[in-house]
């Protein structure tokens, strides 16, 4: 009984030990592992295909540098790359690669590292298709092949070949679903380029771990020595289940071009499945790859025809540059006129405005406004000059030159709008526009010197300083003057001009106390029968109509209603404005009511006032202020009202606000 259960024992045993062993020789089966420290004496181990060779020195040539190739070179056994379980098992790879373009930085188009159905790539293309695939199957998920691509050309399908420098993970496609410059870790931790052409060795590691799906590729030229710690790309890639098949072939694929190519050559390789990694190449014992020479390429005939071209194109450049360098110089002693100026035809050279002015010295400047600052200057008939299509010589003497704020849109609308407006303007109470100059981003306008400045000045500052008021036969006479202008501009000039400005600082007083209206860089004209289209709200608060606030639309009886606020200043010494909610206009009109508008008269005059004169020119002042802008008189009557021709008609009471003027405001 005893030696009957020893002997079963014994054969549980014997059974026990042949499953292990049959275990073992499967698992050995399915572990494939190779090193090839060079390819001499290893041809029967490599499959080649197309252009591949192997070189008598031992390097694995997968194309020439000649175009219009494709070389493709598998290990010749198929690796078990599926486990029982049908998960894709764990993987690694090295090899150490150098690729010599045509020419330097001049390319293409690479190479890939392949896990492929066959140990071929039947059917497959050249250039953009790297001997990997073709146009047809390019994409399709029954092609079973996972690559590693080497890519010296950037942008897959695109006809220009531009240059390009990364790595991509491609499944069933050309198109990688990864990709990354090329690049490496130093050992701080930051990012160094590198070039796949330097024709330098070059050492790749790709590792897949199978339970974690991680794959990861760490590239550097062999000259570091070590290999990097951190890898250039760490990516799960859980799509490759769907690619792998239960025995598959490794390998490299490499194309070239039309016109741009490289060779090849994979020095050393080895590779490994299971969780082993591939055994390390001695990169000391590779053998040594061919020296590049791409620098020394001849440059075939399309290449010489586009650097003649190049350079024909550059000499051309210099040429015309070496021409406006000399007309630019020409230009600072003569200006061009521009189409817009032709019928503007007056223009001054820049340099005699520049001499004029002292270089637009700051002790010159006699005004500034909001696009500009006026200096004042001294020309004379033989320094100014005009243009070929004037036949007027150039005016001389004392000069107002106002200097556009540079880079100013609304500086340069005013610039235009002064030519187009005041440049045809002849009137003896509108400021005369002498001319412009244009020069660069300098914009300029030149008007007559008027000595006695702004109305503004004389009514305010001049008398805060010296005590001198103005007196009434003064104002009076400039009311009139203002009103005299606005009749032309409205009535008697070839087109309807508004002016859209009307206030003291745009009134200038000459020598002869004469006003002269000025400054029409707000001003439009537009042709009699036809009406204004303007709908931006432009002007100074106090001056402007009530309508302007509600559409923006300017007339003739706007600039009506600016002159009757004018007026009634100038009569008055007070501002249209305060701080507060003061209008002039609605405190005369409740002095006009309670028979008691002389107190608005300007107390600093004392009783040196025509008082007819100032009654009237408050009721014509009251009658241009109207509200309703049917209610006011065109300029026309308001100066026969002034120069007493006609009757100021009843003034029907208005207000602008519902606010009433204590006696206290009457004072200054």
């Amino acid at each position: 009984m005893g030696k009957s259960r020893s002997m079963v024992r014994r054969f549980l045993l014997v059974i026990f030990l042949q499953i292990l062993v049959q275990a073992h020789r499967a698992t050995s089966k399915t572990t494939t592992e190779f090193l090839f420290q060079g390819f001499n004496g290893n041809k029967s181990k490599i499959q080649l295909d197309g252009d591949s060779a192997i070189t008598p020195n031992g390097l694995l040539r997968l194309t020439e540098r000649k175009p219009d190739l494709a070389g493709t070179a598998f290990y010749d056994k198929p690796v078990r790359l599926l486990d029982n379980d049908s998960t894709v098992r764990s993987f690694s790879t090295s090899f150490v690669f150098v690729i010599i373009p045509s020419s330097s930085n001049n390319g293409g188009f690479g190479f890939t590292f392949t896990l492929s159905p066959t140990p071929n790539r039947p059917d497959a293309e050249n250039a953009q298709y790297l001997g990997l695939l073709n146009e047809d199957n390019d994409g399709d998920p029954d092609n079973h092949v996972f690559a590693v691509e080497f890519d010296t050309v950037q942008g897959y399908k695109d006809s220009t070949n531009r240059i390009g420098n990364h790595i991509g993970l491609n499944f069933n496609s050309l198109s990688s679903q990864v990709q990354e410059p090329v690049a490496y870790y130093d050992k701080e931790g930051h990012k160094e380029d590198f070039q796949l052409t330097s024709g330098e060795p070059i050492q790749v590691f790709i590792d897949y771990n199978g339970p974690t799906k991680r794959l990861t590729l760490t590239v550097y030229p062999t000259r570091l020595g070590s290999k990097p710690t951190i890898p250039l790309i760490s990516q799960r890639v859980p799509k490759l289940i769907e690619i792998v098949q239960e025995e598959m072939f490794v390998g490299f694929t490499a194309a070239t071009g039309e016109e741009i190519s490289s060779s090849h050559y994979v020095m050393g390789w080895s590779f490994s499945t299971g969780t082993s990694p591939a055994t390390t190449l001695n990169i000391s014992a590779l053998p040594r790859p061919p020296p590049n020479t791409s620098k020394k390429a001849r440059f075939n005939k399309e290449v010489i025809s586009l650097v003649v071209s190049l350079t024909t194109v550059v000499t051309l450049m210099l040429v015309l540059l070496i021409v406006l360098i000399i007309y630019k110089r020409r230009l600072q002693q003569d200006d061009v006129l521009e189409d817009w100026e032709l019928d503007h035809p007056h223009r001054f050279r820049y340099k005699d405005l520049h001499t004029a002015t002292d270089g637009f010295n700051k002790n010159r400047i006699i005004g500034t406004g909001g696009f500009g600052t006026v200096y004042k200057g001294m020309i004379t008939t033989s320094s100014s000059s005009s243009s070929s299509t004037s036949s007027s010589t150039s005016p001389s003497g004392e000069i107002a030159v106002k200097k556009i704020t540079p880079n100013s849109v609304q500086g340069i609308r005013e610039f235009v709008a002064e030519i187009e407006s005041l440049g045809r303007l002849r009137h003896k109470n509108l400021v005369n526009l002498q001319g412009w100059c244009k020069h660069g981003n300098d914009l300029l306008l030149i008007y007559d010197y008027i000595p006695n400045g702004s109305l503004d000045s004389l009514l305010y500052s001049k008398p805060r300083i010296s005590g001198a008021v103005l007196t009434w036969k003064a104002r009076f006479q400039i009311a009139k003057g203002i009103a005299s202008g606005l009749l032309y501009l409205h009535e008697e000039w070839e087109k309807i001009v508004i002016h859209r400005d009307v206030k003291p600082s745009n009134v200038l007083i000459d020598d002869q106390m004469n006003p002269r209206l000025g400054d029409f860089g707000l001003a439009r004209l537009h042709e009699r029968g036809s009406l204004s289209h303007t709908t931006v709200v432009v002007g100074t608060i106090g001056y402007m109509a009530p309508e302007l606030t509600r559409n923006g639309n300017s007339s003739s009886a706007s600039d009506v209603f600016a002159f009757g606020v004018l007026l009634l200043e100038i009569v008055s010494g007070r501002k249209p404005t305060d701080s507060g909610s003061f209008f002039l206009a609605d405190w005369v009109m409740e002095l006009y009511v309670s028979g008691d508008v002389l107190r608005a008269v300007d107390a600093r005059l004392g009783s040196g006032y025509d008082e007819r004169e100032a009654r009237l020119a408050f009721s014509v002042g009251l009658l241009c202020c109207h509200p309703k802008r049917g209610s006011r008189p065109a300029m026309r009557m308001v100066l026969r009202y002034l120069n007493g021709d006609e009757e100021v008609p009843e003034i029907e009471v208005y207000s602008h606000s519902s606010r009433r003027y204590s006696l206290p405001d009457l004072k200054e």
